[in-house]
């Protein structure tokens, strides 16, 4: 069953393309990584999968729901969590989720049920401006799981936090994964991408260039080849598409001269690269 459905979806900014006639589908459940530079139309296309922009051209379906037609069906089974941490820095976690439930229309208690799914229970009466950068972004994606949407729209959720932060954000994404919510994920980080997400894709200049697994694009875009180190310290690389690669090996095996052997292949990041034509930072 899918979560999403995309086709021919456009946006238009005075003439120019932020988004251009892409189409996919993420099934139900599943963390789909949505990966581009800056400006490559990624917040334009969360912010027309959620309903708070309207495409130019094409449809689109979320959690059943067109996102032109029903929009107010909508609202309640999406949650998204923006680049921007638009919180109150002076009211407490507590009153922050409590504010955005009497907006949702949800009961009081799911506040600390939320508060305590990413682990701020302990700070809820804390004033906002008294948490660091990681507090605040887990307070952001507890009030945007409030009203337990069916799908979660994370913007750059682990961007400019700390390595231990960041490796509980992730924890919570692939936790809200296994119970049945479908998270879309766009995020700088490819290492991030490649441990999270079942399927990818690409964007650049507002279209889809590739879209697959990991996995599967590593293997059709990376070189195979073996890294060996040897007993005296020397490494090389035997690519395995030369004609000698085999023989290469079996010398050295038959020489008992390997220390260590390795199978190497591109990193996701080698692959953008390779498709996009530059990395994300650049």
């Amino acid at each position: 069953m899918n979560a999403i459905e995309v086709e021919g979806l456009s946006r238009s900014f005075n003439g120019l393309h932020a988004v251009d006639n892409i189409s996919f589908t993420v099934e139900a459940g599943e963390i789909f990584g949505f990966l581009g530079h800056n400006g490559a139309g990624k917040t334009t296309t969360i912010r027309m999968l959620s309903g708070q922009l309207r495409p130019s051209d094409g449809r689109a379906r979320v959690a059943g729901c067109d996102v032109i037609t029903e929009q107010q069906r909508l609202k309640p089974l999406v949650g998204v969590v923006s680049e921007h941490q638009n919180l109150y820095e002076r009211m407490s976690g507590r009153e922050n989720l409590a504010f955005a439930a009497r907006l949702y229309g949800t009961e009081n208690p799911r506040v600390d049920e939320a508060l305590d799914q990413v682990d701020l229970i302990d700070r809820a009466r804390d004033n906002v401006a008294n948490y660091s950068n990681g507090m605040k972004q887990r307070l952001l994606i507890a009030r945007a799981l409030l009203h337990r949407p069916q799908i979660i729209f994370l913007d750059e959720p682990t961007r400019g936090l700390d390595p231990v932060v960041g490796r509980e954000i992730r924890r919570l994404v692939v936790e809200l994964s296994t119970q049945g919510v479908t998270v879309f994920l766009t995020t700088h980080y490819m290492e991030e991408a490649d441990e999270l997400c079942g399927r990818v894709a690409f964007l650049s200049e507002g279209r889809i260039v590739a879209l697959d697994t990991p996995d599967n694009l590593k293997v059709a875009h990376g070189q195979k080849s073996l890294n060996v180190t040897l007993d005296n310290g020397q490494s090389l690389t035997i690519d395995l598409n030369d004609e000698d690669a085999g023989a290469q090996l079996e010398k050295l095996v038959s020489a008992g001269a390997i220390r260590t052997l390795h199978s190497a292949e591109a990193t996701l990041e080698e692959v953008f690269i390779q498709i996009a034509g530059r990395g994300l930072s650049e």
